[in-house]
């Protein structure tokens, strides 16, 4: 009955003091989310606003898009539109290409990482230099992101120190100050900002009334990116719009509160034109996005700001890691994302929850992560895809429930479970979930029996 995901959490919780770091992080991320939601008194109201802005939005999102596109042009923005990550691929090497560029710095993005834009310039004679201090940590090491707003947070200061000395960055061989750290990684990256061609950023909202593309740092690396070369490309998903700055006011204020406990970031850049002398492309990247449009049952996924907020707090992946899920996103909007992608590939990180609905609680948008997770688990059956071990015990549950005298008479004979060694029921293959539990043991009277014995009051 293991998973693809059980396998993989399993090699990580071997770990233990890493795993239980790994928890604690995060979970103090949540409660620093805690502590900020507390202090405004309208915010259940915001949540909900959000959502209502985000339903109407995408509701209504080839109008915007429309708006948006018109107003970028007006200003002497270039858009392009990409229906699948291939045609965006081909289109940022075409621009590169155009300018005769041969390296490009890029800010944070996981719509780059969704498209595996990355390699596929590589594969082509492009350098590209992530200038995301954690995005660039696992770029070095040949990693994926683990989480979508802390990409490295799996990894410790030694680590991370240990492979900047194998690569050069460091030069204090053992000093693995955080800070010293930070400074050279900076010195690194400055050259990569001087050599560069291009620059991308991400976007993490769209404003179809004014064409703004707005982005969230916290280390000002996407000012950077866009301020030294002349050419600018924006990869944006077409569900990031939001219709005005009204709109936008309330999204601030939720998106770093949730995701890193913060008030906002650190920088909040707006970019509406090129500067004099640049030249700026929008490329705005459907991906399987209309699809989950049209469907019925998934198409809130639409609503999420990727904050990360419902990972800090999933008890699965904060014990699990963000190498255990199979999709490229992890945690609970990583599930349903993947399942949406693809439901025969993906299937298995269903399992990857505990259906306790703390990413419904924490979502600033209410897509309602954990919601989603249950009824992907309904459809198991329906895509071929339910566990045969499960579904035959389940079968066999209920046969029994429907009848209550077998019910009655399996509950006498239930306490002979107690007899059975430890060995057979904790450590075999076939129940894996027993590893790590106690088993309980069955009464040997019932609670009707006590009952009508009086025992119980």
């Amino acid at each position: 009955m293991s998973t693809e995901h059980s396998k993989r959490a399993a090699k990580f919780t071997q770990n233990v003091e890493k795993t239980t770091w790994h928890d604690a992080t995060f979970w103090s991320v949540r409660q620093k989310r805690d502590k900020m939601a507390q202090e405004l008194p309208e915010w259940e109201d915001l949540r909900e606003h959000a959502s209502e802005i985000k339903m109407h939005t995408i509701t209504h999102l080839a109008d915007y898009l429309d708006m948006f596109s018109k107003n970028l042009e007006s200003r002497g923005v270039k858009v392009h539109w990409a229906k699948d990550a291939q045609e965006f691929n081909e289109i940022v090497l075409g621009i590169l290409k155009d300018h005769n560029v041969k390296k490009m710095v890029k800010s944070k993005s996981m719509l780059t990482e969704e498209c595996e834009m990355n390699p596929y310039l590589e594969q082509h004679g492009i350098d590209v230099v992530e200038t995301d201090l954690g995005e660039r940590i696992i770029q070095l090491l040949g990693q994926k992101p683990s989480h979508i707003v802390m990409p490295a947070i799996h990894l410790k200061r030694e680590e991370v120190g240990k492979m900047f000395e194998e690569k050069g960055i460091s030069k204090e061989i053992g000093n693995y100050d955080p800070t010293y750290l930070t400074r050279c990684a900076r010195h690194h990256l400055r050259d990569q900002f001087m050599e560069a061609g291009a620059g991308m950023t991400g976007c993490n909202f769209g404003v179809a009334a004014t064409g703004d593309c707005v982005v969230c740092t916290n280390e000002g690396n996407a000012d950077m990116t866009t301020s030294m070369p002349k050419l600018h490309i924006v990869a944006m998903g077409i569900e990031k719009l939001v219709p005005d700055y009204k709109s936008l006011a309330v999204f601030q204020r939720l998106l770093c509160r949730c995701g890193t406990g913060q008030p906002t970031t650190a920088f909040t850049s707006h970019f509406r034109q090129a500067r004099p002398g640049a030249e700026m492309h929008v490329v705005l990247v459907d991906n399987g996005r209309s699809d989950i449009l049209a469907d019925k049952d998934h198409w809130q996924t639409l609503k999420c700001m990727r904050c990360g907020a419902c990972m800090n707090t999933c008890p699965v992946y904060r014990r699990s890691g963000g190498y255990s899920y199979t999709y490229f996103i992890p945690g609970p909007i990583g599930v349903n994302l993947g399942m949406l992608k693809n439901p025969q590939k993906y299937s298995d990180n269903v399992s990857a929850c505990t259906l306790c609905l703390s990413c419904d609680n924490v979502c600033p948008s209410k897509v309602g992560p954990g919601s989603q997770i249950y009824a992907w688990r309904q459809s198991l059956e329906r895509l071929g895809k339910a566990n045969p071990v499960k579904k035959a015990m389940s079968n066999g549950m209920k046969y029994l429930f429907d009848r209550p005298a077998l019910y009655t008479t399996a509950l006498k004979f239930a306490p002979l479970v107690n007899l059975i060694p430890e060995c057979c029921t904790h450590f075999s293959n076939w129940n894996a979930w027993g590893i790590g539990h106690t088993m309980p043991e069955f009464a040997k009277k019932s609670f009707h029996q006590l009952w009508k014995e009086g025992k119980v009051k």
